[in-house]
């Protein structure tokens, strides 16, 4: 009798879970997005057009949206720009760096091992934050640099624990005088040739901001400790794994990557809303 009941509790509750999934919308999409057409502030270094069918998040709603999707805080202001569907989403992040000579050769094998090998340590503090494992099984294709548009771009596959699809992190780096615009855009496997054409139809909408730009360097303005190589693996952190420091590599890696968590967001903050209290200062 009682696992009839228990049986029957159960569901019912799931069919409650139904019917209020279907009735809430998504929490991602209850962010204080900015829809377009609209201009984008990436904080004081640059800027980016968001047309119609697009949308743009600032830093506030940016750190909402790694909350929800799990993904760690990366200790520095993020800007979102996705498409309205959420098709893909990019990370846009400033790295006061200094200016990066772009003379650097690009091995894509040994990026790609340390690349690897900082992910895997850097499992160690997923775990033990309750955060879901990432393993690196390859790139979805090389690092590649263009010259002309101060731009380095690659992407690597990345398999979550639990999960049965494996997430695409499509990166670019975007050159400056003073720094670096790190560019991570999150899109399923399905959908990267579509997306990364999509988002590469509006980086002409990108602009540094005056005195910002790669070709405004002048005597005496700062240089990066590296080149190109190092942006792939995170500067400092690249640096260290040369050494076979890959716990540093590893913390790098472990704010870098993002995990498409999307689909299930909604689904798992009604199941939340439903066991557990609401704790404060956190944002329905």
């Amino acid at each position: 009798m009682i696992k009839q009941l228990m049986a029957a509790m159960l569901a019912a509750a799931c069919l409650y879970v139904s019917t209020v999934s279907a009735q809430e919308s998504d929490p991602i999409d209850e962010l204080p997005w900015q829809p377009g057409p609209t201009t984008g502030k990436i904080g004081n270094h640059a800027t980016v057009e968001v047309p119609v069918g697009y949308k743009f998040l600032g830093p506030v709603g940016a750190k909402e949206f790694n909350r929800l999707t799990q993904n760690p805080d990366p200790g520095m202001d993020e800007y979102l720009l996705a498409k309205q569907d959420n098709q893909w989403i990019a990370f846009f992040s400033f790295s006061d760096v200094g200016y990066v000579k772009d003379e650097d050769k690009l091995d894509a094998d040994d990026l790609l091992k340390s690349t690897t090998e900082g992910t895997e340590v850097s499992n160690k503090e997923r775990k033990e934050n309750g955060w879901p494992t990432l393993h690196v099984t390859g790139w979805a294709f090389k690092p590649q640099y263009d010259k002309d548009l101060k731009s380095l771009e690659w992407a690597i596959r990345l398999k979550g624990e639990g999960q049965s699809e494996e997430s695409i992190n499509y990166n670019t780096r975007l050159l400056g005088r003073r720094g670096v615009i790190e560019v991570l855009v999150l899109t399923s496997p399905q959908d990267l040739q579509a997306s990364v054409v999509d988002f590469k139809t509006k980086l002409p909408g990108f602009a540094f901001n005056p005195g910002e730009k790669y070709a405004e360097f002048r005597d005496g303005d700062r240089i990066a400790e590296y080149g190109l190589a190092a942006l792939v693996t995170g500067g400092a952190a690249a640096m260290a794994a040369k050494k076979g420091l890959f716990g540093v590599i590893g913390l790098f890696l472990l704010k870098t990557w993002k995990l498409a968590l999307i689909g299930i967001v909604a689904v798992g903050a009604i199941v939340m809303k439903l066991f557990l209290k609401k704790k404060p200062g956190t944002v329905e």
